[in-house]
């Protein structure tokens, strides 16, 4: 029978430990509104796709602004 050598576990990073720029942190909501979106009923995905489409906007003027 074959012997099983577990891999060592490696320590998942608190949030508070991991650093994110402004830019990452927008980027990945409007990722994560487009999926929220697509699984939510009529109402919920209206109000996830409103606010994806201003954080988009948002991020343009940034981006645009250097």
């Amino acid at each position: 029978m074959a012997q099983v050598i577990p891999f060592p576990v490696r320590p998942v990073a608190a949030v508070d430990d991991i650093e994110i720029d402004i830019f990452t942190a927008v980027d990945a909501a409007i990722r994560d509104l487009r999926d929220i979106a697509e699984c939510c009923d009529a109402s919920a995905r209206r109000q996830a796709e409103e606010c994806r489409q201003m954080l988009e906007r948002a991020f343009a003027v940034a981006l645009s602004q250097g």
